[in-house]
C-alpha cells in the first residue's frame, strides 16, 4: 500500500549531475532530450503527489538515465545558443530598446535597473550586453558556473526593502519547467513580491515580467489559451506590454500594478481535439 507524502519542492529528487554532456547535439536531440525530461518530471511530480514512493524512485531513475538535469540543461543552451536563434533575452532587448530603457549609448549617470533572470543558463546571452544599464542577478536550480547563483526562485528569501527589489523579472522557458499546475501559479503570485512598487518607477513600462513559454502551451493546450493566460496575469495584477509569437515560442511583457485580486483559477477545458496538449495553470 503506498505511503502518501507532502508532495516535494521543485528542486527534490533531482538527480546526480551526468558526468559529460555531449557537446555537440543535433536539433532533433535536444528536442528529444527537452521533451522526454519534462515527461518524466511530470510523471515524477504525479508519483509524488500520489504517494507512491517507490514509482517515484524508478522515474528518478529513469531520469538519470537520460542524463538527468545536467544534459537538460546543456540540451536547452544548444536550443538558446546563438548559432540556433534561440536566445529570448533578444527580444526582451528589442522591447527596452523601443521604451528607451536602454540604448546604443548607455548612461551612466543613474543606478541601473535590476534584473532578475530565472533559470539562467548564461552569463553572455543579449542582455548581458548593457551592463551600466541593467544589472542582471542570475539564478538556476543547477548552476553552470560563475555568475549564476545555485537557488530555487520558490526558497529564494522575500526581500527586505523595496531597494532589494527588482524592476524586471524574466521567467524564460522556466513556467513550463514547474511540473504541477498549482505550482506554476504559485510561482507566477510570487513575481510581485519581487518587484519594485509602481509608485517608484523609472518607465511607464517597468516594473515588469517577462515571460517565455513553448508557443504549443498557449497555443495548442486543452486548458489554456491566449486569453485566458492574459485574463490569468490581468487578476494576478500584470498588464500586457508587448508580445510576440515565433514558431516555437510566444514571449510576453507585462507591467506590474502592484495590485492583485487573488482570483482563483481552475483547470478548466477550453478545447479539445487529437494531439493537443494537457499543459495548465492553476491559481488557488
Amino acid at each position: 500500500m503506498a505511503i502518501k507524502r507532502r508532495p516535494k519542492r521543485l528542486a527534490h529528487g533531482r538527480p546526480p549531475a551526468a558526468k559529460r554532456e555531449k557537446e555537440h547535439m543535433s536539433s532533433k536531440q535536444t528536442r528529444t532530450i527537452i521533451r522526454t525530461h519534462h515527461r518524466l518530471q511530470k510523471e515524477l511530480a504525479a508519483a509524488l503527489r500520489s504517494g507512491d514512493i517507490r514509482l517515484a524512485d524508478e522515474i528518478n531513475t529513469k531520469i538519470e538515465k537520460n542524463g538527468g538535469l545536467k544534459v537538460y540543461q546543456a540540451a536547452s543552451k544548444l536550443g538558446q545558443s546563438k548559432s540556433r536563434g534561440g536566445d529570448s533575452s533578444k527580444v526582451l532587448v528589442e522591447w527596452l530598446k523601443k521604451a528607451e530603457i536602454i540604448g546604443a549609448k548607455e548612461d551612466a549617470s543613474s543606478a541601473p535597473y535590476r534584473l532578475l533572470e530565472v533559470g539562467a543558463l548564461s552569463t553572455e546571452n543579449e542582455i548581458s550586453k548593457y551592463p551600466r544599464t541593467i544589472h542582471v542577478k542570475r539564478i538556476d536550480l543547477n548552476s553552470q558556473g560563475p555568475g549564476i547563483q545555485q537557488q530555487d526562485f520558490m526558497e529564494r528569501p522575500l526581500p527586505a526593502s523595496d531597494d532589494d527589489k527588482f524592476d524586471i523579472i524574466s521567467l524564460s522557458l522556466v513556467l513550463n519547467y514547474v511540473p504541477e499546475p498549482v505550482g506554476r501559479g504559485e510561482m507566477l503570485k510570487r513575481i510581485g513580491s519581487f518587484l519594485r512598487q509602481p509608485h517608484n518607477r523609472r518607465s511607464s513600462m517597468l516594473p515588469a515580467l517577462f515571460l517565455v513559454l513553448p508557443l504549443p502551451c498557449v497555443a495548442n493546450s486543452r486548458y489554456l489559451d491566449e486569453d485566458a493566460l492574459l485574463r490569468m496575469m490581468r487578476n494576478l495584477g500584470f498588464i500586457l506590454e508587448e508580445k510576440k509569437n515565433t514558431l516555437k515560442l510566444c514571449h510576453y511583457l507585462f507591467s506590474w500594478t502592484g495590485k492583485s485580486d487573488n482570483k482563483r483559477a481552475q483547470k478548466k477545458l477550453i478545447r479539445d481535439g487529437p494531439g493537443m496538449n494537457n499543459f495548465c495553470i492553476v491559481i488557488e
